[in-house]
Parts: C-alpha cells; structure tokens; sequence
C-alpha cells in the first residue's frame, strides 16, 4: 500500500466546517489528536478544542477532493446505526449515553454534515457527487484515533429528516431510528426556546421552509404545531418506507439496553455506563435528569393545543400505532 504523503495526512484532524466560496466547497479542518468526542453536541466539543494552543496558531483548509482522498488513504469505520429525531425528545441524552461507551465514537449534530446534506438545496450541482461527499465526510469522522473504537454513531439535526433517503441508500444495512415525543410536550419547549428550525429565516433552504416560504406569518403556537407535525410526518415515512425504528421519548433510557441493544450492537458490558450517564440531564451533565413531560402539559394553553391537535396529532398517532403494533421491534 501507497504510504500516505504529509500533505494528505489528517490523523487527529476533524473537519468542523464545510461551506461554499466563489462556487467552490472547502473544508475547515481542527486538530483534536486522540481527544474523544463527548460533549452534547459536535460543536461544544470543537470549542474545546480550538481552544488548544495548536489550534490557535496552525489550521487547515482543503478542498472536498481531500475529504475523498483521505477516504481512500484511511478508510475509516461505517455507521453502527443513524439516530433521526422530532428535537426535544431525548435524543440528546441518547447521544451522551452512547459517548459514554470508550468504545465507541458519537458525532452528535455536526454541522458538516448537514451542511453537505442539504447542499443540493443551495446548489443542484452537487447532487450528482452529493453521496460521495458524505460519504467521504462520515469516513473522516470515523477514523479510530484511540485504537478501541470498533462502533460509529450519527445523531443528526432534526430538519434532516428530509434528507433521510440520500442517507438510507448510502447506508441501507445500517439501522436508523426516529426518535420522537408527544407533540404537546415538544411545542411547549420550542415555544419557551425556539431551535433553528422554528424561527423564520434562521434555518435556511431545508425540508421544513420550502412549503411555506411564501406564505403570511402565524402565531407562533401555530407555526411552531405545523412544523414538529411536518417533522413527524417525515420521521413516520422514515419509518414505514425505510424501515426506520420508532422510539418514543417515554421509553428511555430503557429502550437503549431493551429493545435497541442488538440494533446498536450493545451487550451486557455497556449496560452499566449506559445507566450511569441516564440518571444526569444530557444538556447540563453535571445536573441529574429530572423527567418533565407533565409539568410541560401543564404549561400548554389551549390555543397550543388546538394547533397541535390540528397539525401534529395524526402523525403522532399513526406512529404510536406502528411502535404498539404485534410486529415492531429493532
């Protein structure tokens, strides 16, 4: 085998960000040497490391030609499962049980991934080598910098759920689960505190903008009831046309060791750090967890819920209907 030149060498470098100039993508490279990711999302864990003295003084950019030649260099592990969610049901906390494991890598909403899935929307000539990108992208990412890495997990944002299919067909062995939660309870803390995908203008070209681009702005229980109703709309097609497993936010962390466990490839060994990292809040580690699905009911008004029941309640309950169903399972 060819040995790899130095300029095409990127062990314990990470790419943080990819983006488009002058019509051309690049790649904005981070030094992280063996350092674990295991902060709750991709981006807490880059802060960190730019704070590095290295980091600060030497950076690399390239091409996504480079993405595909380190790819070919270094192959690095596959997806052990893709975890799709509805956002604010939990997935968080699944993604830091899962980090837990010294065995496994956990890339928990990186910001190149969805910026490359999303391409075509920006720019329809990347469709044709769109794949090949991510593909190439996730190859990074999976590289086994500590030597015990043997298990690749992908959480992704919400919104790429519309964007499943071009991860299904690239993985279609890999399992992909949608995790999801009354709809109710979801709105009451986009309301509190709206993620992207809930305030105009913010998300940019996504699955979730394009139907409404055009049209007068609502209230905000309203827009906020259409949007996590699109959302479970797209997670039920993952899971009836794709084989997606549905997985409600009121099963954890049991589902993780219960019916998940061969889907994700855990054994009995996992089981005590996955029950360790249930018991503190997945957003603030050093908090216990303290479930809240009542006290958010409680808070809904009832103009909140008359929307939900009109947007989000149908998906919501066709999904229950297929995770009860005698033939669920991973």
């Amino acid at each position: 085998m060819a040995r790899v030149k130095p300029e095409q060498d990127f062990h314990g470098w990470l790419p943080i960000r990819v983006w488009q100039v002058d019509g051309q993508w690049r790649v904005d490279w981070c030094w992280f040497g063996d350092r674990r990711l295991t902060q709750p999302f991709f981006r807490d864990d880059v802060e960190k490391a730019l704070r590095l003295p290295f980091n600060q003084a030497f950076r690399r950019e390239t091409g996504l030609n480079a993405l595909r030649q380190w790819q070919a260099d270094s192959p690095g592990l596959a997806p052990t499962a893709l975890i799709f969610h509805a956002s604010r049901c939990g997935s968080t906390l699944m993604a830091q049980m899962l980090a837990a494991l010294p065995d496994s890598i956990v890339l928990s909403e990186p910001p190149p991934l969805d910026s490359l899935l999303r391409a075509h929307r920006n720019d329809p000539g990347q469709a044709e080598h769109q794949k090949d990108h991510l593909a190439a992208l996730l190859s990074a990412y999976g590289q086994a910098r500590g030597g015990r890495e043997h298990r690749l997990f992908v959480k992704l944002d919400a919104w790429n759920l519309f964007e499943a299919s071009l991860m299904v067909e690239l993985y279609p062995q890999v399992p992909r689960i949608f995790l999801y939660r009354d709809p109710l309870e979801i709105a009451v803390s986009q309301l509190r505190q709206p993620g992207m995908q809930c305030v105009p203008g913010l998300l940019g070209p996504s699955g979730l903008s394009e139907p409404t681009e055009t049209e007068q702005p609502k209230p905000a229980a309203q827009l906020i009831s259409r949007i996590i109703g699109r959302t479970l709309e797209a997670g039920l097609e993952l899971c009836m046309r794709h084989g997606g497993i549905a997985v409600n936010y009121c099963e954890l962390p049991g589902a993780l060791w219960g019916r998940l466990a061969s889907s994700f490839t855990l054994d009995e060994a996992d089981i005590g750090p996955l029950r360790n990292t249930a018991n503190f809040d997945a957003k603030q580690p050093r908090m216990t967890f303290t479930a809240d699905s009542e006290q958010k009911r409680r808070m809904a008004s009832a103009e909140l819920r008359a929307a939900i029941a009109r947007w989000a309640a149908e998906p919501y309950e066709r999904l229950e209907a297929l995770r009860l169903s005698p033939t669920r399972g991973a």
